[in-house]
């Protein structure tokens, strides 16, 4: 299955998404968090840095939850705003 290229809108929602998680994050190490969502350090990684800009529903749904945000917070602050 070949998967259609990301639009550049994605790829700028992918990265508000990981800009947002590093700001929540604050002092706590990537380990900390990535091991409190039940994903592995690399995945946070890649989705801190762009390299995932479309994490899976329920990897965002844990990571929020490990940093104490709200579903709703995320949407709102990540989400595609036209020039």
């Amino acid at each position: 299955m070949v998967r259609t290229p990301l639009t550049p809108e994605e790829r700028e929602r992918g990265e508000r998404l990981g800009a947002l998680l590093r700001e929540s994050r604050g002092s706590r190490s990537m380990v900390e968090v990535a091991a409190a969502a039940g994903l592995s350090a690399e995945t946070l990684r890649k989705i801190e840095t762009g390299r995932a800009p479309t994490p899976a529903f329920f990897t965002v749904a844990a990571l929020a939850t490990a940093l104490g945000l709200s579903m709703d917070d995320l949407m709102r602050r990540c989400a595609f705003v036209p020039a």
